[in-house]
């Protein structure tokens, strides 16, 4: 598998469940959202202008999804939303790995370019550095309607928060998907 079928597997409306623990607080936090992840090719519009805001050859691009979410967190009266548009830029010598730009909006002062990396395993393992923080993320299907997520995220005094997510596909299911051989192992 090949970022694009990821991404392409990824397609549709998902309900996500995510327990979050802070462990320098000593405190975990419960978040539910709606995702709607929309793949977008390689000459879309905002595939095009994410490239050039990290002065990437557009012509690189693999492909892209915009992420659509609306949630809120146990105890949090905030509701949160937001969209993002990623972009996939395959290493030349291994289409299995490569940088994943992402458009952060406001949060970031300046572009912050991920690695990606699809595993044997057919999971995904995204690892992002930025102003002294590791963001390490792997996701695999457990089964077509099914996703799992894990991250850290790491300070330079060490693991911050730990996180583990399930998504469940509430419509939009890609054809013929198949579980990966990660639902079959829980480590890397």
């Amino acid at each position: 598998m090949n970022i694009e079928e990821f991404f392409e597997l990824s397609a549709g409306k998902w309900f996500s469940h995510r327990t979050s623990h802070k462990l320098a607080f000593k405190q975990s936090e419960d978040g539910k959202s709606n995702i709607t992840i929309e793949m977008l090719t390689a000459d879309h519009p905002d595939v095009v202008k994410l490239c050039q805001t990290y002065a990437i050859n557009p012509s690189l691009a693999a492909c892209g999804i915009r992420v659509t979410g609306n949630g809120a967190i146990a105890g949090d009266k905030e509701k949160h939303s937001g969209t993002t548009v990623l972009v996939s830029v395959p290493d030349d010598d291994n289409p299995h790995e490569g940088q994943l730009l992402w458009d952060l909006g406001h949060t970031q002062k300046a572009p912050v370019a991920g690695r990606y990396k699809i595993g044997s395993d057919e999971a995904l393992t995204l690892t992002t550095e930025y102003e002294n923080i590791l963001s390490e993320e792997r996701l695999w299907f457990a089964s077509p309607n099914l996703r799992m997520r894990v991250s850290t995220i790491k300070h330079q005094g060490g693991f911050s928060m730990a996180s583990f997510t399930t998504e469940i596909r509430m419509g939009g299911a890609p054809a013929n998907v198949k579980a990966s051989p990660a639902a079959n192992t829980a480590s890397s």
